[in-house]
């Protein structure tokens, strides 16, 4: 097996979770979110792993249960997901996978993360997205794909014309990449979107056109890429993690 890392994205404010609390720092049954997206990419088979931290980046430094596991890479102004990664180039390096993942999505598995490794294996690919298809896919970055069922793009739920909103698959902003080739990618992404930023997305265009292979790993069950954005998903989120756990024990 290829060495693995993984690079979690955990500097945002998350205004919307009313809180002073940098967003990944807040809990469920005591344990940050942070820390389950951490667990996760551990079980996954990640040798190594980056947080790329902003505000208020010493409180996530200081509270994070695995601060021992890790290597804090600080992104001092956001302008998106692919400026966020490129404050990680250092941590890379060349060899091997990289996982992408969210600091704010404490129900992704192990178990789901495997599968998505496997998937890039197998089919050798450049970077797999992970996708699913969700009933309302309002704001989210939709997969592309063509009458085949072929992966064509992803494009952001606001950069995206009319019969690419009719897409229900979404792009998770979870990836796993050709470490060497996301470093090349990275170099390439430029700003030229309705918000200003970098990204990550754009990476996929610039792969494929070089003729590298790019696909799309759709989940059957949406459930492990939920994000918290608020106080009320919080709550949903904390009540799948009691699930599966009685789950578990049963």
């Amino acid at each position: 097996m290829e060495a693995l890392k993984a690079v979690i994205l955990a500097a945002g404010k998350g205004t919307r979770m009313q809180s002073d609390l940098p967003k990944v720092v807040h809990t469920i049954d005591g344990k940050c979110l942070v820390d389950y997206v951490i667990e996760a990419a551990e079980g996954a088979g990640a040798e190594d792993i980056c947080l790329v931290v902003g505000y208020k980046h010493e409180e996530v430094e200081n509270t994070i249960s695995h601060k021992d596991d890790v290597t804090f890479v600080l992104q001092e102004q956001q302008l998106g997901t692919g400026h966020a990664v490129k404050c990680a180039k250092d941590f890379l390096g060349k060899e091997g996978n990289t996982l992408i993942l969210f600091g704010d999505a404490p129900l992704i598995t192990s178990a789901t993360l495997k599968q998505l490794l496997e998937h890039h294996i197998q089919h050798k690919n450049a970077v797999t997205v992970l996708s699913a298809t969700i009933d309302d896919p309002t704001g989210y970055g939709r997969i592309i794909r063509n009458e085949s069922g072929e992966f064509i793009k992803s494009v952001e739920h606001k950069d995206a014309n009319e019969e690419e909103l009719k897409s229900h698959e979404i792009n998770s902003g979870m990836y796993v990449f050709n470490t060497w080739e996301l470093s090349q990618a990275l170099d390439k992404i430029q700003p030229n979107n309705a918000q200003g930023e970098y990204y990550l997305p754009d990476t996929l265009t610039i792969l494929k056109d070089k003729g590298l292979r790019v696909d799309a790993f759709a989940l059957e069950s949406p459930e492990d890429i939920n994000g918290v954005n608020d106080q009320k998903q919080l709550e949903s989120a904390a009540e799948i993690i009691r699930r599966r756990k009685k789950e578990c024990t049963l």
